[in-house]
């Protein structure tokens, strides 16, 4: 990946990570992560963002799964 396009993929990942740490979630875990792992829980809401994600880039939320990040978060899912 060329330079610019990688500060673009960083910009938008940092991105994530504060808008999932707005909602309360790990400032580390982007949204498609808490979102997978919400869904393999079977929660309802997480469940749905993720088959959405999935449906813009099928296998999105699997690629994004992070499995040591989250346990910081101000709520648990």
């Amino acid at each position: 990946m060329n330079p610019l396009a990688r500060f673009g993929m960083n910009l938008l990942v940092m991105l994530d990570e504060i808008a999932n740490t707005l909602t309360l979630g790990s400032p580390n875990e982007t949204i498609s992560s808490r979102a997978a792992k919400g869904r393999a829980e079977g929660k309802e809401g997480w469940t749905r963002l993720a088959n959405a994600l999935d449906a813009l880039s099928p296998g999105h939320c699997a690629r994004a799964v992070a499995v040591s990040i989250g346990e910081d978060a101000v709520i648990s899912d």
